[in-house]
């Protein structure tokens, strides 16, 4: 269902936009206005968001997606990109956001980008990157007006947000496919991918002292030369499992015979 609970559409906006949607920006509401209380300002004040969110968590729409807000200070930006407003717990400098609103901004730009076909954000933190969306695909406020927008709580999360949103976009797309039709390839891509993901992870704490000791023993050791994938911490194949097992079984055996000499 919809993440949207509040809808009051501004009459500031422009119809329809001209350019597809390809874009995110994040502003912040520079308060800690409700989402009812942001749609009422658009009503009146000749500005307007495509999204609110509130401290709450709620989700507000207040100009249609199909449609340009004024937000940005930027015609061009407004034209391709998908504007939100965060309500802010607190004042300058860093005006921050609630956990509840950092959350639900997650969900929601996830959502946009997904229906969108926008495969992956990307943040460089670059003004010069502003329209190259092969390499940057979110813009902020600042970069168009001497403003302070989105905060540098925001900002200094830009990052952030799109891993987390990258996450989100990796599983509804692995969650849609076809596994009947992949080809090779297309497995040994994915496959890939979830490797490269889990090899950026660190260790559970509760698994972190059996991972060591099962490396350094030689149970785990690198190459798939020994078969065992260079990576201790990713996936096992049944292949693997049983060399293991078979390692294992080994050093019980030689455990025995020292404690027997």
């Amino acid at each position: 269902g919809s993440l949207v609970c509040y809808t009051k559409i501004s009459p500031h906006k422009s119809s329809p936009r001209d350019h597809a949607i390809d874009t995110i920006t994040i502003h912040c509401m520079a308060g800690n206005a409700s989402i009812e209380s942001c749609g009422e300002t658009f009503q009146t004040k000749e500005a307007s968001s495509n999204y609110g969110i509130g401290s709450d968590g709620r989700i507000a729409q207040y100009v249609s997606e199909q449609d340009r807000s004024w937000c940005t200070s930027s015609r061009a930006n407004d034209n391709r990109a998908i504007t939100i407003e965060v309500a802010n717990t607190d004042g300058a400098p860093d005006w921050p956001v609630s956990d509840k609103a950092y959350e639900a901004l997650i969900y929601l730009v996830a959502d946009i980008c997904h229906r969108n076909k926008i495969k992956k954000l990307r943040w460089e933190g670059n003004s010069q990157l502003i329209g190259q969306i092969d390499r940057q695909n979110m813009t902020v406020h600042r970069w168009f007006e001497n403003k302070a927008c989105p905060g540098n709580y925001l900002y200094n999360r830009h990052g952030d947000i799109a891993r987390r949103v990258n996450d989100i976009l990796d599983q509804l797309e692995v969650d849609e496919m076809d596994f009947s039709t992949l080809t090779d390839e297309q497995v040994d891509s994915l496959t890939k991918r979830i490797s490269d993901r889990l090899a950026k992870k660190s260790t559970s704490d509760y698994a972190h002292a059996s991972s060591q000791k099962a490396i350094s023993s030689g149970l785990f050791v690198d190459g798939n030369h020994d078969g065992l994938v260079d990576d201790p911490h990713g996936y096992m194949t049944r292949e693997q499992l049983a060399v293991v097992l078979d390692r294992a079984g080994e050093f019980d055996k030689q455990a025995s015979r020292s404690k027997q000499t």
